[in-house]
């Protein structure tokens, strides 16, 4: 076997994955076989993210196995990593008062999402056992909603007034040892403690001890209310390339900051619940639950997709004495339903995320159905063409051919503008389009499909 940590280069650089599959098998086999040591010496090079990669793609005994070896050495940034399912199994096997402690390490968001998730008791335990200012911190950022600013932010920060010098600035953070571990600009606040102007890190290294903050001082803010959605958050932070911002509660007082680093995870888990639920699983996935959960997860959405199938099942029952005397409408039915449903498909999935990132309005809306429309129409044109083709050397029957063609003209048509309606519709409705549209989609597609067909096919040839 090739030896796991050739993963790095010769210039000791990580491979853009680290944890790679032959790592993963080494990792077990040392587990099962040499012992820990063996499994702790092949794990000693990677980062915390990596780790956690790791602990992800062990079996449950093998990840209990590794922890146990870690012991003390154990990155609290690990435990922060872990995707949530595999986290909670995680704290299930560490003593509360090493969660408290890993907790303390952390910043704020960080330790709030270790935590977030306990049973009360169990919370309740690591937070007692938590020192005190610790506590407090993570005890007013678990009393905002779930997914807001206030559970994202950082309480620590770095602000002063704006009547210093760039100098006292300068003193202040070198003498200071309560200072953030990573921060990217100064926030100037007035005598009530509320934001009125930034500084860059940069400018201030760049700017003579005697200036006074005021002077060079952004007053441009882009200030985040404590309860905002952690959604709207990732928008603002996008549309104006923000590398941080402020948090502020309802009296404009500054309570804290989000980094773009969290804004980052938050992106990603926006975007990977969004494909969640367009595929009918829960928005925070179930890679990592066992089989029986998974399925208690799923079962929903397909008793519901088992419903929308016999509607388009109904609609085909309408037309059966139609098939009975033409069998080649039955061969060729799925060809228009799986047409439009892509078709679809590709609409929709532009169009929820479109929504999702706020391009998609209220004021660009019918200028985009229109092009949808045109869209759905014209790859409608093209792909009758080919089907009619197709059909009528199969079946040497022209008005089949003809059939075939004008269902896929009004399918794919109908698929474009559904596509876009039914996000929209559901958006206008309050309900998050992700969650619902594809079913929907698929059920408009089918029964328009098998009625356009089998309804031209009765008209036209019978």
């Amino acid at each position: 076997m090739s030896d796991p940590l050739d993963s790095l280069d010769t210039d000791g650089a990580a491979d853009p994955m680290a944890v790679t599959p032959e790592l993963v098998r080494a990792v077990t086999d040392a587990l099962d076989e040499s012992g820990p040591d063996d499994a702790l010496m092949l794990v000693a090079h990677l980062h915390a993210a990596d780790l956690a990669d790791m602990l992800e793609a062990l079996r449950p005994d093998d990840r209990h196995d590794l922890i146990a070896a870690l012991g003390s050495s154990l990155d609290p940034e690990v435990l922060a990593d872990l995707d949530e399912h595999v986290r909670d199994r995680v704290l299930e096997d560490i003593d509360p008062s090493a969660i408290a402690a890993a907790a303390a390490e952390l910043d704020t968001d960080d330790a709030t999402y270790l935590i977030e998730d306990l049973g009360a008791v169990a919370q309740r335990q690591v937070l007692e056992a938590m020192p005190a200012a610790d506590r407090a911190l993570v005890e007013a950022a678990l009393a905002y909603p779930d997914n807001s600013a206030g559970r994202l932010m950082q309480r620590d920060y770095v602000a002063v007034p704006s009547y210093w010098t760039v100098g006292q600035v300068i003193d202040w953070l070198r003498d200071s040892d309560d200072l953030p571990d990573e921060f990217y600009e100064i926030f100037v606040v007035d005598p009530r403690h509320r934001p009125i102007g930034t500084v860059p890190l940069y400018r201030a290294m760049r700017t003579r001890r005697p200036v006074a903050v005021e002077d060079i001082m952004q007053i441009e803010l882009h200030l985040i209310a404590v309860e905002m959605d952690q959604e709207d958050v990732a928008y603002q932070f996008d549309q104006y390339d923000l590398a941080s911002a402020a948090v502020v509660g309802s009296d404009g007082r500054l309570l804290g900051q989000i980094t773009v680093d969290d804004v980052v995870d938050v992106m990603r888990e926006e975007a990977e619940e969004d494909i969640h639920r367009l595929g009918g699983i829960t928005a925070e996935g179930d890679f990592h639950l066992p089989p029986l959960q998974t399925v208690r997860r799923r079962w929903v959405w397909l008793l519901v997709n088992l419903i929308t199938a016999v509607i388009a099942s109904a609609t085909i029952a309408v037309f059966a004495d139609t098939i009975e005397q033409i069998v080649a409408l039955a061969i060729l039915m799925p060809i228009v339903a799986s047409m439009g449903g892509n078709a679809g498909t590709q609409t929709l999935t532009v169009a929820v995320r479109a929504l999702a990132t706020r391009e998609l309005t209220a004021a660009n809306a019918a200028r985009i159905l229109w092009k949808e429309c045109i869209v759905g129409g014209t790859n409608g044109l093209i792909f009758a063409v080919l089907a009619a083709f197709v059909a009528s050397l199969w079946f040497a029957s022209p008005i089949i051919g003809l059939v075939i063609g004008l269902a896929m003209i009004i399918n794919l048509l109908v698929a474009g503008a559904a596509g876009m309606l039914i996000p929209l519709g559901l958006s206008r409705a309050g309900v998050d389009p992700a969650i619902s549209a594809g079913i929907l989609l698929t059920t408009v597609t089918d029964v328009v499909g098998f009625f356009a067909f089998l309804g031209l096919a009765k008209l036209i040839i019978l």
